[in-house]
């Protein structure tokens, strides 16, 4: 009976190991990482190439090829990938609202 009781708690145990590592975050996506940081500059709506006033990420610029449109085709924002290859997103009036973190 005590070698059975054993088996079992073994295997509860192996099982809760596998399922929590799946919980671990990998720092390259995390935004505490410096690179996917709104503090960075690369990534801050103050910096002129992420700007909504820069023409290429304007609203009212009918030209514009880094729109994000929602599904009834109303532009929600822009997107500006940093030299660092995160690319942001941000609404139409600048707020910062995601990233994809770099693939390199």
């Amino acid at each position: 009976m005590k070698f059975l009781i054993t088996l079992f708690l073994i295997a509860q145990l192996g099982l809760f190991v596998r399922n929590s590592s799946a919980q671990v975050a990998n720092f390259d996506n995390s935004p505490y990482n410096m690179q996917n940081s709104p503090y960075n500059m690369d990534n801050s709506p103050y910096n002129m190439r992420n700007s909504p006033y820069n023409m290429d990420n304007s609203a009212y610029n009918a030209n514009s090829k880094n729109g994000v449109y929602d599904n009834s085709g109303n532009r929600i924002g822009y997107e500006v990938k940093a030299p660092s290859g995160v690319t942001n997103y941000f609404d139409n009036s600048g707020n910062r609202i995601g990233y994809t973190p770099s693939k390199r």
